[in-house]
């Protein structure tokens, strides 16, 4: 996925009213005002956020931008304390046991969002969140041509219009950010001034409107202007005073777990538990490592592992062809049931995000109508690169490489996913989902295609080299997800320092230095990125539990479909709806 992530909604423009009660609403009504309030609820939600709207392919805001100020924040406040109210007044015991798990989810994400806002405070404590804020807002309307060309360049026009004051409010709420938000905000800003100076007006080259083209010359120089000064103010004067402290804390941390995930597990189990997959992978790449060459280390074979990919220009019909073989094998080994036979569009990554994505899958929001093609985008070498970055950025599209982002991008991964959206139960599980799920089964999806054979000679490799080096290159993949599990979890509860964490995914995540500096600055704002490795232990859970109940009627492809068909939904959702029982999800 790009590295332009939206924004959290942090603004309100407009109130509610708090019209009904506990007391006047009987559980006989519970379903018809739980419809009602969940559809009122999102049209507002909309209002506040017209960056998630676009993106969901709701248009109707595409010319609004978020409120930054302090006061919309608290506007944002109130509006989700009054809807929480409301929300959890339904009594749950008037509503199916679908409708009553989707009062839960819509109620984690009202307070997902306030411990966000009230708690967390990325609004008072990273720079960001402005800079790259806006970045996202006019990059989901490059990204997809769901509109004439003109049309979208007009709502661009007046997003950027409000984009100056971003900058005001940014340096009214800031208040001692940790040193790394604003040093991270700093090593951003002049990739983010030259998407405003280069990408963005080349997504709009063919605009026709000549007085709309001047327009927009004006506004996108008012917006380079305001990063270019919102850098200067960073460097001279937020940076000195950056003083504060990135970790959430152990309370925060476990109700963000509670409220984004709907896991309760205690923190030191949790670590455990990736503890001992992470020592199962390790021993498992050192057993494939020296059946490959008893004479070099594991970090010498991964080195090998690096070198061994296609020539740029034959990388995008190394995909297409694995995408080939992903779907015989899928269907061959009744894996899960393909809903459709279009196959996203395979292109080179457009000019606009090459700077920040290698490869990515770009498919359409659940409300899209008229641009829903899904795109799978590669980045190729620039022709003027010298040999060495050639190399280097190769290297990330190795043998292994290759078929892991195969599957966790596509087949059976993400755009997988996107194909069952259809047939997800409600509005709630198509745009409100836990990263367990959508991150946990694309992760997932990446083991369980081995195990189940594929990456062996005939089926996605050649020989039994590669079947081992494609092992080697999902093992690494699984060690970086499972550092990442740890660190996320001391850096914010135990005090794990930076350079600590760096040392821990070189030494235990088989990563470079470089990758490991990349992926600990991450974790400092991220600090949940361990949903990747959670999700993926909960599903493997969910599928062991499953099998034990079943026995030998135990099916892997009905195990799967019945899992797309719960949506973007929490695995403890999914678990009860399976197993009709509470039992944990670890």
């Amino acid at each position: 996925m790009n590295r332009f992530v939206l924004c959290t909604v942090i603004a309100a423009s407009m109130s509610i009213t708090t019209s009904a009660t506990a007391q006047r609403i009987s559980a006989d009504g519970a379903m018809q005002t739980f419809g009602v309030y969940s559809n009122q609820y999102f049209d507002e939600a909309y209002t506040y956020s017209p960056t998630w709207a676009t993106q969901l392919g709701l248009h109707e805001h595409d010319e609004e931008l978020e409120d930054y100020s302090a006061a919309g924040v608290q506007k944002q406040v109130a509006w989700l304390h009054g809807w929480e109210k409301k929300i959890q007044e339904i009594p749950a015991n008037g509503l199916d046991r679908d409708v009553a798990a989707d009062q839960q989810i819509l109620l984690n994400s009202i307070r997902s969002q306030l411990l966000s806002l009230e708690t967390i405070r990325m609004w008072e404590k990273n720079p960001d969140v402005y800079s790259s804020g806006i970045t996202g807002s006019v990059f989901v309307i490059m990204s997809r041509n769901y509109a004439p060309v003109n049309v979208r360049l007009r709502s661009v026009v007046e997003r950027e219009k409000k984009m100056p004051q971003v900058f005001e409010d940014a340096r009214k709420n800031l208040k001692n950010p940790p040193k790394i938000y604003t040093e991270i905000a700093l090593e951003q800003i002049d990739g983010i001034v030259s998407f405003f100076q280069n990408d963005v007006p080349l997504a709009f080259k063919d605009a026709t409107d000549a007085q709309l083209k001047a327009e927009f010359a004006k506004t996108n120089a008012a917006v380079i202007d305001a990063l270019k000064s919102y850098g200067a103010w960073m460097k001279s004067d937020l940076l000195p005073r950056s003083n504060g402290n990135f970790a959430f804390g152990t309370d925060t941390y476990r109700k963000k777990l509670l409220y984004d995930e709907m896991v309760d597990t205690p923190l030191d189990k949790l670590l455990a538990l990736d503890m001992a997959d992470m020592r199962k992978n390790q021993t498992e790449f050192a057993r494939i490592a020296k059946e490959l060459d008893p004479k070099k280390t594991p970090t010498e074979v991964l080195a090998e592992l690096q070198s061994i990919h296609p020539a740029p220009d034959h990388l995008l019909d190394a995909f297409r062809d694995t995408f080939n073989s992903l779907t015989s094998f899928i269907q061959s080994h009744h894996i899960i049931t393909l809903p459709s036979d279009v196959r996203p569009t395979l292109e080179e990554t457009p000019p606009f995000m090459r700077a920040t994505t290698q490869a990515s899958m770009d498919s359409p929001g659940p409300f899209e109508k008229h641009s829903t093609t899904a795109y799978f985008n590669v980045t190729l070498p620039e022709k003027d690169w010298s040999k060495e970055r050639i190399a280097e950025h190769m290297a990330a599209f190795n043998v292994g490489t290759i078929v892991s982002t195969s599957v966790h991008e596509a087949y059976p991964g993400h755009y997988v996913q996107f194909l069952w959206q259809h047939q997800f139960p409600s509005k709630i599980r198509k745009i409100i989902y836990p990263y367990t799920n959508v991150e946990g089964w694309a992760h997932y999806t990446e083991q369980m295609m081995l195990d189940e054979g594929y990456g062996q000679p005939g089926a996605g490799a050649n020989d039994e080299r590669e079947a081992k080096l494609i092992r080697l290159g999902q093992l690494q993949d699984a060690l970086l997800r499972n550092a990442r599990f740890v660190v996320g979890i001391k850096m914010h509860t135990e005090g794990m320092t930076m350079e600590q964490a760096e040392q821990f995914f070189v030494k235990e995540g088989y990563q470079s230095p470089a990758i490991a500096k990349m992926e600990t600055k991450r974790g400092t704002a991220d600090g949940t990125y361990l949903y990747y490795t959670l999700g993926k232990l909960m599903i493997l859970k969910l599928r062991a539990d499953v099998q034990k109940k079943e026995g030998t009627k135990f099916n892997l492809q009905q195990f799967h479909d019945n899992f797309m068909r719960q949506g973007f939904a929490p695995i403890k959702v999914i678990r009860k709806a399976m197993l009709h029982d509470d039992s944990p999800v670890l």
